[in-house]
């Protein structure tokens, strides 16, 4: 029998020789998203005559953002890692934009514009008033942008969402029209040209690809990103924007998470097969053990109903990695990574027909993904830099 300090340092071996192949695979395995093409930086909307408009150039906060960063590095010498506030976001130009990612929703979009249309305009105005007036002493809260991303559609989702611009650019909408919570809607205003915008992906990225695509070029003080099917109630975004100013610190940083989890109990969920929520309950378990404290708390981190300040964004943005269903996780703990205070806010949300998640599959995909990502970060093949 060999003396227990050799078994100790054949173990001790043996452990270092696990976490080198692990971090092999980790490097074979863990995602890496694909920079932007060309075409992917451009967008397309509807002029003030009613007619498409050749592809426009996308505002991008992040590029400005990244020379900055280099030039910062260069300044502190080898080895310095340089994070924000150094290099600050550049200012908002409107108050609230909204990303939507979309893949073949040619059917259901059209119905969340409606509703997010409605509310957007009572709540902020027109897409290009200012927030420069003062309302009893404080400034007014103005603007807005849709970005809809479409994710490599192969059905009509951009004419879709172009359509519906030019219908409520060139009139006022007197035609009733219905989304997933509300019926007979009209809109008494013109859509000001421009604040419906449609960037199409050259090919399917996943929902977590769209949507960080999107926010890389948002132009608002707050970016919330909602699903295309509408499911999440479009008139509690207030909701999300009030109780994420109640957290934020001094850069004005904060994270509001529209969370569906008073409604465990509720018939609707009730009602899903035993397998569906089996594979739920089975999901959050994960999470709670591999997750930091911060986001391990988060009891609905998977609603597509998310709201960022604008400071809070170069934390998160540039260090997205997942591309598929599991990125919100990834979202929160890089917020919590960077100390950014998070509230869960209860929402209004229904099962809306079309849904493409599978839920064995998907739910398996994710539970893959959260391992990766979550060893990823731990094992620093993920980092900032």
């Amino acid at each position: 029998m060999p003396p227990t300090w050799v078994l100790l340092v054949a173990l001790g071996f043996c452990c270092a020789a696990l976490v080198f192949w692990l971090y092999i695979a980790l490097n074979l395995v863990a995602p890496v998203p694909r920079p932007p093409r060309r075409s992917e930086k451009q967008y397309a909307t509807i002029l003030p005559d009613g007619k498409r408009s050749e592809a426009k150039e996308l505002p991008c906060w992040i590029d400005k953002w990244s020379a900055e960063k280099e030039v910062a590095k260069q300044r502190a010498g080898p080895g310095r890692v340089v994070l924000p506030p150094q290099m600050p976001i550049e200012e908002a130009e409107l108050f609230m934009s909204v990303v939507v990612p979309a893949y073949n929703e040619e059917e259901r979009l059209r119905g969340m514009l409606e509703e997010a249309v409605d509310y957007l305009l009572k709540a902020y105005g027109g897409a290009h008033d200012s927030e420069g007036e003062e309302d009893n002493g404080k400034k007014r809260q103005k603007g807005w942008e849709i970005l809809i991303v479409s994710d490599g559609s192969t059905d009509a989702t951009v004419d879709k969402a172009l359509e519906f611009a030019r219908e409520h650019q060139l009139s006022q909408h007197s035609v009733p029209a219905s989304g997933p919570w509300e019926s007979g809607l009209t809109h008494p205003e013109h859509i000001p040209h421009g604040s419906i915008r449609v960037i199409a992906l050259e090919e399917n990225r996943g929902k977590g690809g769209a949507v960080t695509h999107g926010m890389r070029h948002v132009r608002g003080q707050y970016v919330v990103f909602a699903d295309a099917d509408g499911a999440s109630r479009f008139t509690d975004l207030n909701k999300l924007v009030e109780a994420c100013k109640t957290i934020e610190d001094k850069e004005g940083r904060g994270v509001a998470i529209g969370s569906r989890a008073h409604l465990v109990g509720s018939e609707a969920v009730v009602k899903r097969s035993k397998l569906r929520n089996f594979l739920m309950h089975s999901f959050h378990l994960l999470l709670r053990l591999m997750t930091p404290p911060a986001t391990a708390a988060i009891k609905d981190t998977q609603c597509g109903f998310k709201l960022f300040s604008r400071p809070t964004l170069p934390y998160i943005v540039p260090y997205m990695h997942s591309e598929g269903w599991i990125f919100d996780v990834e979202m929160l703990m890089l917020a919590e990574s960077a100390d950014i205070a998070m509230i869960e806010v209860a929402i209004g949300w229904k099962e809306v027909m079309g849904s493409k998640l599978n839920v064995i599959w998907d739910s398996m995909a994710m539970a893959w993904g959260l391992a990766v990502l979550r060893a990823a970060w731990m094992l620093g093949v993920y980092k900032k830099d």
